[in-house]
């Protein structure tokens, strides 16, 4: 028998997990502007067919989508490390994929017990026990999540004030991601880009708020068999095409954090190998770094432009080593972001640590 849902369902998915418009905190959750701006080695994690992949699981699980509207239900996982997500409602069904910390997706059904859910590509069942709903699931993910601008023009000017008379800070080619920091004055939106902060005019970006995604069965082999890759090539000198983990965590320190005082590099290479350490992320430099909706420069592809370059700053490669060495200067801190003053944490330089 198929199931059939009611009209609080949307079938309508993207690659950040969600797509809806939150009525408390007015924020879109939808990553489909970034599909064109995703590259570089970011694209093994992220399958260019989704719609088919979502598709097929859906004809798997006997799901039916009765009803289209405008709505859709948010749901975070609440958990210390993750959680499986399987096939049906029972831990004896086939594992569908995993959820790790800090993610979520759109709430399909709502059971005593057990929830259907869509995180990304992944569909399937989880225990309500392990999830957030509603205003809770919202404040989470206001918490977690990031706003992106992605350019949707040829080029861009980062301007210093609100104005076009102002100066121009850089230029931004098309489909290249920003962080959003602050979007409440109309018409502008400021943004942090390589460590430029500056205004942009609204019309010439797409907005849009991510959290990070589950991985299926299918995304999580793929993922460890490019890091295998990966490894199979690391020793092999000027032949290595692989992701050395030094220079690696090095170029995402350069992206992040390149213009930041040395101590903020060295915690930026904290927050990354805090996570890897920590059950509730995936449990290697590459597959940190990768994650979906974490970490701008990597999803832009600048991470693997500037590993590839191999123009790794001096600093930035001492400061790898150092959160390699096990050296952290925020504690077991997970999270940092552009210091906007709506965080509390250990601020160092124009970010906060949290």
């Amino acid at each position: 028998m198929r199931k059939t849902f009611p009209c609080k369902i949307i079938p309508a998915l993207v690659l950040c997990g969600m797509c809806l418009m939150s009525r408390r905190f007015c924020m879109s959750v939808c990553a489909g502007p970034l599909d064109d701006a995703r590259g570089g080695a970011s694209g093994v994690l992220n399958s260019h067919n989704a719609s088919e992949v979502i598709d097929n699981t859906i004809d798997e699980l006997n799901i039916d989508f009765t009803e289209e509207v405008e709505d859709t239900d948010l749901v975070m996982v609440d958990i210390r490390n993750y959680v499986n997500v399987r096939s049906e409602a029972t831990v004896d069904s086939t594992k569908m994929g995993v959820l790790y910390k800090d993610c979520g997706g759109t709430l399909l059904e709502l059971g005593d017990e057990w929830s259907l859910i869509r995180s990304g590509q992944l569909i399937g069942w989880v225990e309500n026990q392990y999830l957030l709903f509603g205003e809770d699931a919202e404040e989470m993910a206001a918490d977690v999540g990031i706003t992106l601008a992605v350019v949707n023009v040829p080029s861009l000017r980062i301007h210093s004030d609100m104005s076009l008379d102002s100066e121009v800070l850089t230029v931004v080619p098309l489909n290249e991601i920003m962080e959003v920091v602050d979007q409440s004055d109309s018409g502008w939106v400021y943004v942090d880009y390589c460590d430029v902060d500056g205004y942009v005019v609204d019309e010439f970006v797409d907005i849009s708020f991510e959290v990070d995604a589950g991985e299926t069965m299918e995304q999580i082999r793929a993922r460890e068999a490019a890091e295998a890759e990966a490894r199979r090539h690391q020793n092999y000198g000027a032949y290595m095409t692989g992701a050395d983990d030094l220079l690696l965590l090095a170029a995402l320190i350069q992206c992040e954090a390149g213009g930041e005082p040395y101590e903020g590099q060295v915690a930026v290479g904290a927050v990354v190998m805090n996570r890897v350490r920590s059950a509730a992320y995936p449990n290697t430099i590459h597959g940190v770094i990768y994650a979906s909706g974490q970490f701008t420069p990597a999803m832009s592809g600048r991470v693997n432009q500037v590993y590839n370059s191999g123009a790794i700053r001096e600093s930035c490669i001492m400061a790898a080593q150092e959160a390699l060495n096990g050296v952290s200067n925020v504690g077991d801190f997970t999270h940092f972001r552009t210091n906007n003053g709506a965080h509390t944490g250990i601020a160092i330089g124009n970010h906060i640590f949290y």
